[in-house]
């Protein structure tokens, strides 16, 4: 028999993590509620074509895709084993696969309002809370199974709604107690880079490895862009603009001198502009600029975002930004959008190491009544009832065992009291109240158990 196992980049959550991570789901959807977004959900797997290809050439490469059922029909062996080929020269086809596991939330929501855009009342905000799948490379802080907390606005052009989001994102983080870095760029910005560097066609080549360079550096993205076909010239306009520095007054200074009177960088200052006059009127995490911020992504089309947390060494825990024609991909053109992302897990590991859970999070059982009889336990059971209705978190150990034992079950599980009612209890109509924590014990009248205050 095999030695049981997980798949790499997937675990299991013990009671202790489920607690803690319903910590932070439930902070997160109480804010967008607060900000009157609606719950969404949408199936784990999605039809392969509504995936391919809206995530970029890297993007495209980490989709899990799901092999069709039936394979084994001895009648569709041999066009399975030329479809196999298929596969492993990188095409896809349909006798083999036609489903893949969600990337990201983002497409699964755009197709959602391609096909109900006639029933929704817009603009349509929603958020949704469920995991993801990447065939990515394990390591800290990156899964292949992980949760995403996603909020998008739809049916509007309005830059308010990105002036919402990122004080979604400064509610959240300072109610987690995260101290965070906002950073926000355009994608207007890019689009004039790379006009200025030959051309709109050069965009992807360049987006794509501007968004590696904080995991390989200057050097390593100028040589990716050689690869990509970018001339001397063009590599050192792009390096000039990664390396504007300062406040974000002088960012936006530097970056102006930088494309002159291109329109549409003009554009993605005003709107950087106009989000940074909002941040400067509220009292959350102010914004910074960072030019260097790319969002590998190509369905972004302004204005983009991307959360770090600070004082630990971990990657994004938030981006998103505006996408104004994402349902076009789908035949529904002209509806636009935009929305932020929070990576549950990297959140939590972030507040494992810098130790941000309130002790009240992991709370479980607190009172356990001892099983010492028949008719003893009977009694524990219907007094246990009355703790229950009153919200306080009640169990009776399974059977009746020896005092050690079940006093053991509760140190293991944690919980701060034992409620001791035994023969002798019984026929006196009273019970015992141990905090174990203390060896403090008290004897109480059953009827006034209900009335005790079990504060640890």
């Amino acid at each position: 028999m095999s030695k049981p196992g997980l798949p790499q980049g997937t675990r299991d959550f013990s009671a202790a993590v489920v607690q803690k991570r319903n910590y932070i789901f439930h902070t997160i959807r109480s804010v967008f509620e607060l900000y009157g977004f609606q719950p969404l959900e949408t199936p784990a797997m999605e039809n392969l074509d509504t995936l391919m290809g809206k995530y970029g050439e890297e993007g495209d490469k980490l989709i899990f895709k799901i092999l069709n059922n039936g394979l084994d029909n001895p009648a569709k062996r041999e066009q399975a084993k030329e479809d196999f080929e298929k596969i492993l020269s990188g095409k896809n086809t349909k006798g083999i696969t036609e489903r893949a596991l969600r990337y990201d939330l983002t497409i699964p929501f755009a197709r959602y309002v391609a096909m109900n855009h006639g029933q929704l009342a817009m603009p349509f905000k929603r958020y949704q809370m469920q995991p993801v799948w990447r065939a990515d490379r394990p390591q800290k802080g990156r899964y292949r199974e992980f949760y995403q907390c996603d909020a998008d606005v739809v049916g509007s052009k309005s830059l308010l709604n990105e002036v919402e989001l990122a004080n979604i994102y400064a509610t959240v983080f300072q109610q987690l107690g995260i101290d965070v870095e906002i950073r926000i760029n355009s994608r207007k910005i890019l689009a004039a880079l790379a006009e200025i560097c030959g051309g709109a066609d050069k965009m992807v080549d360049i987006t794509v490895a501007i968004d590696k360079l904080d995991k390989i550096g200057i050097e390593k993205v100028k040589e990716e862009l050689v690869t990509r076909g970018l001339q001397s010239s063009q590599i050192e306009t792009i390096e000039k603009y990664l390396l504007i520095d300062g406040s974000n007054e002088e960012k936006l200074t530097s970056l102006k001198q930088l494309i002159g009177t291109n329109e549409p960088g003009l554009n993605g200052i005003e709107e950087i502009e106009y989000l940074l006059t909002y941040s400067r009127t509220t009292h959350h995490s102010p914004l910074t600029i960072d030019f260097t911020l790319a969002r590998g992504l190509n369905y972004y089309t302004g204005i983009i975002f991307e959360v770090k947390a600070k004082n630990v060494q971990m990657g994004s825990i938030g981006g998103g930004g505006r996408y104004d024609d994402l349902t076009g991909l789908f035949g529904v053109p002209n509806v636009p959008g935009v929305g932020i992302s929070f990576g549950v897990d990297r959140i939590y590991d972030v507040m494992e190491e810098l130790q941000l859970f309130p002790a009240a999070v992991e709370a479980g059982t607190k009172v356990l009544f001892f099983n010492l009889g028949d008719a003893e336990s009977r009694k524990a059971y219907s007094l246990m009832q009355q703790l229950r209705s009153k919200g306080i978190a009640s169990e009776l150990y399974h059977e009746n065992s020896k005092f050690d034992k079940q006093f053991k079950y509760a140190e293991k599980k944690q919980i701060p009291y034992v409620v001791i009612l035994g023969s002798e209890e019984l026929a006196k109509g009273t019970c015992t109240v141990k905090h174990l924590a203390t060896g403090e014990q008290q004897t109480l009248a059953q009827e006034a158990l209900s009335q005790f205050s079990f504060s640890s």
